[in-house]
């Protein structure tokens, strides 16, 4: 019953990750990101990767079947399932500072901490939290451009379309220059900024969702 649950919360993840994405992209200031990995993020930290990688998934394929781009497209699902792959490394690999299960153990006892102590353990997750961007961006501006430039070269008539990469930045290149290696910078400028907010807001969220789901399932047990 609760992977059933589980699963329609990530149905509702998705179309989150799709509201917020086309929220941006009706933004001046905010246009040129993608913004489509916010809740994958979350959804990695609370349940774990398969749940995220499902969300991610379904962000994915429920955007690119309601905007028809034809079926070439899907395949940037996997940069959405590489989303929820990557943070959950970073899970492992810094549990102290991603595991909310330990955060809970923390923040219960972070009014009696020092105040030295309360800025190191705010700067240690702001630390983690920018690895994790700058990982993210990484591998999504590489998975990103190899997806784009396979595109391109399977069907040479999607060159040049913006959806598939921010074709203005190709300006810097010199003419003849490698397809693969321009697909992949050309996304890393934006693939900075954007996983950033997405690795900070995916935190927060699924900071606050743990404690309200902790709160509620405290308010039942009283209720029992």
């Amino acid at each position: 019953m609760r992977k059933v649950y589980i699963f329609f919360l990530c149905i509702a993840g998705a179309l989150l990750n799709i509201a917020i994405s086309r929220a941006a992209h009706g933004s001046p200031l905010l246009g040129i990101l993608f913004l489509d990995t916010i809740i994958t993020v979350s959804f990695t930290l609370l349940y774990g990767p398969v749940w995220g990688a499902i969300t991610g998934a379904l962000t994915n394929i429920i955007s690119h079947t309601i905007e028809s781009w034809g079926w070439v497209n899907y395949l940037f699902t996997l940069c959405n399932i590489a989303t929820a792959l990557v943070t959950y490394l970073f899970m492992r690999i810094f549990p102290r500072e991603l595991s909310l299960q330990r955060q809970k153990e923390t923040r219960a006892n972070f009014r009696i901490l020092p105040k030295s102590r309360r800025l190191a353990f705010v700067i240690e997750r702001v630390a983690v939290l920018i690895l994790l961007s700058f990982a993210l961006c990484i591998a999504m501006s590489v998975l990103g451009g190899l997806i784009a430039a396979f595109i391109q070269i399977i069907n040479p008539s999607h060159i040049g379309a913006s959806r598939l990469s921010p074709n203005d930045l190709y300006r810097m290149f010199p003419q003849g220059f490698s397809l693969i290696l321009g697909e992949i910078l050309v996304r890393i400028p934006i693939n900075i900024v954007d996983r950033l907010i997405s690795a900070f807001s995916g935190y927060g969220i699924a900071l606050a969702l743990s404690v309200f789901i902790c709160r509620l399932k405290a308010k039942r047990s009283r209720q029992l």
